[in-house]
């Protein structure tokens, strides 16, 4: 018996079928990923947008800040270099002051020597005065210096600086008082600070009658007048010449103060000369005292240079304008 072989077909439509499901499952694969992917991609760009936005506005803070801390950093150089050429002033003055008084015994030696001065200090006293002093006879306060009572008419001129305010305020109070006391009675009083600045401001130019209640007024507004002070008494002291001087009045002023920050003291007692030029008889406009107030002793961190050339000044002023220059060795009232 014969078999007839049957001819097998490869691509059968069984075998097409396959095929053509698997290449739709493919092509349905692609068309699902591409469909997903357009969002998802625009979701990761609109982060990155963020965070590029958010660096970006970073970068302009940071440039702003390195500007800022540029020009800082110059205005520091600048001012280091400023300093540097002050303290080498400031150091060739200090060997200047220390070889001028090279063997006196500090504060005992420079004492004796302002005591000696007070007693030439005395002036003649006007007919008002002596019918005061008659009236009134006492001694006169050492805590002041003995200055003699011979004015009609008193300025106070006070340091207000952040040193004297720390470190001598109640000196500062108490020797106002004892001034206060020394004079029962004036004509006029005047307080302004080394700026020219004036405590009551009503009174701009013009003598503050003389009264006990204006007087308790005055110690009272010390405890609490602060005004701004670059610690230098040259300012309040032409201002105080300039705008009080009369040839009918005496007239005396008091300066309070612990340093001198200006840099030539010799420019300062040529203006003072030009201003209070001396009368027919030598005698000066306005007499110039001083009371020198140690504050630098008491704070480490500061120049006293500044403290020397103050009491070098008021010394060579308080000369050549008939006054008296008394130096504390003690802040503690």
């Amino acid at each position: 018996m014969k078999f007839r072989r049957r001819d097998i077909e490869v691509f059968s439509l069984s075998f097409l079928d396959c095929i053509c499901c698997g290449f739709g499952a493919i092509i349905l694969l692609f068309v699902l990923s591409k469909f997903v992917e357009p969002v998802i991609i625009e979701d990761v760009r609109v982060d990155l947008q963020g965070v590029i936005v958010r660096m970006e506005e970073e970068l302009f803070d940071i440039r702003g800040e390195t500007h800022v801390l540029n020009r800082e950093l110059e205005g520091k150089i600048e001012q280091l270099s400023e300093e540097k050429k002050k303290i080498a002033r400031l150091q060739g003055d200090l060997s200047k002051i220390e070889g001028e008084f090279v063997g006196s015994d500090q504060n005992a030696s420079v004492q004796n020597i302002i005591e000696g001065r007070l007693t030439r200090a005395l002036q003649t006293l006007t007919e008002e005065m002596k019918r005061l002093l008659k009236r009134q006879p006492r001694r006169v306060d050492s805590s002041v210096g003995g200055i003699p009572v011979d004015s009609e008419y008193i300025i106070f001129i006070i340091d207000t600086s952040g040193s004297m305010q720390r470190f001598a305020w109640g000196m500062i109070q108490k020797k106002l008082r004892e001034t206060l006391d020394v004079y029962p009675k004036v004509k006029g009083i005047q307080i302004m600070n080394d700026m020219g600045e004036y405590m009551f401001t009503q009174y701009r130019g013009k003598w503050i009658p003389d009264s006990p209640a204006r007087r308790r007024a005055i110690v009272s507004r010390m405890t609490t007048w602060r005004p701004f002070s670059n610690s230098s008494p040259v300012e309040g002291i032409t201002a105080a010449i300039r705008t009080f001087y009369s040839p009918s009045k005496k007239i005396s002023l008091y300066v309070f103060g612990d340093e001198f920050s200006g840099t030539d003291i010799q420019a300062v007692v040529e203006e003072v000369d030009r201003i209070n030029r001396a009368g027919p008889r030598g005698e000066r406009r306005v007499r110039i005292n001083a009371v020198g107030f140690p504050t630098m002793l008491q704070n480490p961190l500061r120049i006293i240079d500044t403290g020397i050339r103050f009491a070098t000044l008021m010394r060579v002023l308080c000369q050549k304008n008939g006054g008296t220059f008394v130096g504390l060795n003690s802040t503690r009232p």
